[in-house]
């Protein structure tokens, strides 16, 4: 192996590694996340056999973390002429994983959240006692600020990646 191989292997698995450990942040285990990770990085397509070998994983948990990436939309399959194998390549462009991420985020998280809030309102609306009062109000005051930052959320990830830089270069400024 070249030096140049070898310094760019080390590179590549720091970074599998790193984005694994991250995954979790993000709402996805680690190893969907290395998964993520490798084929990120990879110049070419990686097979399921590839993949299970270079991160160490068995078949099942290859498999089915790829089919869970495939179902986030992060991750497409492949067909190469004359193989049999399924192939898979990940979204490279950081803007469109920014936006996949957060969409499916907001599905998982911030959507149920929201039910369990609009519940909760709704269920104490009627409480006349100070307590209830208070409890319908605190769940009136998160449910408008989660159903704001979600709003939000959906307008960012609705932008042109550099129209949303400028913004928030605007912002932050």
């Amino acid at each position: 192996m070249s030096k140049d191989a070898a310094i760019l292997k080390q590179a590549r698995d720091e970074f599998v590694a790193q984005w694994g450990a991250m995954g979790s942040q993000w709402g996805i285990n680690r190893t969907m996340a290395q998964i993520h990770a490798l084929l990120m990085t990879a110049p070419e397509p990686v097979s399921t056999d590839e993949a299970m070998a270079e991160l160490q994983i068995s078949r099942g948990n290859a498999h089915s973390n790829l089919k869970e990436l495939v179902a986030w939309g992060l991750v497409r399959v492949v067909v190469k002429k004359g193989e049999r194998r399924e192939f898979f390549e990940a979204e490279k462009d950081v803007w469109q994983i920014f936006t996949i991420v957060t969409r499916e985020r907001k599905k998982r998280e911030i959507e149920p959240a929201l039910g369990v809030l609009s519940q909760c309102s709704e269920t104490t609306r009627q409480l006349s006692s100070a307590e209830g009062k208070a409890f319908h109000a605190q769940m009136r005051q998160l449910e408008e600020f989660v159903g704001f930052a979600s709003k939000v959320a959906d307008k960012v990830g609705a932008m042109k990646h550099g129209f949303a830089i400028q913004l928030a270069a605007k912002l932050l400024g």
